[in-house]
């Protein structure tokens, strides 16, 4: 057997410098420990790191999307003040049509006013002309038709009272 399996009792632990195995074990781990302890510390520090980073990136972000914000509100307002602006003017042209166009209605029943009034002011003379015609050819029978208007408005002027 060789040098290594003598000591440790069949077991191939490494010797260095004539030590135990006990020892040589315990310093592997503390080897180790210090190894999973730097790994450790690095990536604790990476993380920090991403973080800090993320953290700034994140704040970059914010003050981009309140800047994109303030951008979309001044757009918006923008567009409410065209847009009642423009609903002014039609408003105003919808008014002035309808002003033209009631003034053209009035215009036209002015006219149709007058029409009728000179037609029955015709009718009027042409009715009082045939009246005079008849009380000229029977001077009597008007003399009856004015009694019996007469007692007609009489009557209805005492049925009222």
């Amino acid at each position: 057997m060789s040098d290594t399996s003598r000591s440790s009792g069949g077991t191939n632990w490494p010797q260095q410098g004539g030590g135990k195995p006990a020892q040589n074990a315990a310093k592997g781990v503390e080897a180790i420990k210090e190894k999973v302890g730097d790994a450790l510390d690095r990536g604790k520090s990476s993380l920090a790191d991403s973080a800090y980073a993320a953290g700034d990136s994140l704040g970059d972000d914010v003050a981009k999307l309140r800047s994109d914000m303030a951008a979309i509100q001044k757009t918006l307002s923008k567009f409410a003040t065209e847009a009642g602006n423009e609903a002014v003017k039609t408003a105003q042209n919808v008014g002035s049509a309808v002003a033209s166009q009631v003034g053209d209605v009035a215009s036209q029943v002015g006219s149709a006013a007058s029409e009728y009034a000179s037609q029955a002011s015709q009718q009027v003379k042409t009715f009082a002309s045939e009246m005079e015609t008849m009380a000229r050819k029977n001077p009597l029978g008007t003399i009856g038709v004015t009694l019996l208007v007469g007692v007609v408005i009489g009557m209805m002027s005492r049925g009222r009272s």
